[in-house]
């Protein structure tokens, strides 16, 4: 057992990566047992740790720092062409933020069928795959007081969920699910590009998008929200432009 902030944190055994073909890796996470306040989360973030469900978690492998935590400075990021067509091509969703108290049975259900087709129809080779109630649950379940959920519908229908929370300099997000159908607005990068400009409404010059894996496909694309900071050797430094 280590100590961060005055936190017990727990280093788990050697386990298949999730990121990287025939790699080992270790996580440490603080005791989940502890209510995470937005403060402390606020201060894990800043040392690289990331939240799913009730443990804060950060990579700890000895021979390996391919997991590298990712920040977007909002003030200065600039969409690239892509990103500018993808704003544009979403401007006819509506949005809407609610806190987690504000889930009803109905809500909940609208939430779930949305993430069951998502995991089925993107993730099947993935640690999320089959879909469970249960599993789903350690997402919506275990929000906080300072997580917010964005809604995105077009029309009537949700086409996509955000979940995010809000810390003292910045939002980190979570995770996104939405309706594979609309592939080509390029929905998830859409949230990404939304809790940008909501960082700049707010004034929180971060955003938080958890790591970055250069030698992973699935999570190289945020490398491409410029410009950011990347956590490495026990602080946060600017990652230079190509």
């Amino acid at each position: 057992m280590h100590m961060n902030h005055r936190l017990p944190v727990f280093i788990t055994d050697s386990h298949k990566c999730s990121y990287l073909e025939n790699r080992e890796a270790r996580t440490a996470f603080v005791d989940p047992s502890i209510p995470i306040t937005q403060g402390m989360a606020s201060a894990l973030n800043l040392q690289g740790f990331r939240r799913s469900g009730r443990y804060m978690y950060k990579t700890s492998c000895p021979a390996c720092n391919a997991c590298q935590p990712l920040r977007v400075l909002t003030n200065e990021f600039s969409p690239n062409k892509s990103q500018r067509r993808t704003l544009n091509n979403n401007q006819d969703l509506a949005t809407r933020i609610i806190s987690p108290n504000e889930i009803t049975p109905a809500i909940y259900e609208s939430y779930y069928s949305l993430y069951e087709n998502y995991i089925h129809q993107r993730h099947v080779d993935g640690d999320m795959y089959p879909p469970s109630r249960d599993q789903f649950d350690s997402f919506i379940g275990e929000l906080y007081d300072f997580s917010q959920i964005i809604e995105f519908k077009l029309g009537d229908e949700l086409v996509m969920v955000a979940l995010y929370d809000q810390l003292s300099d910045g939002l980190s997000a979570i995770y996104t699910f939405f309706d594979p159908t609309y592939g080509k607005r390029s929905l998830g990068a859409f949230a990404i590009l939304w809790q940008i400009q909501l960082c700049r409404q707010l004034d929180l010059p971060y955003l938080y998008l958890g790591f970055w894996v250069a030698e992973c496909n699935k999570m190289n694309y945020k490398y491409f929200y410029r410009p950011h900071e990347i956590f490495v050797e026990g602080r946060w430094q600017a990652e230079l432009a190509d």
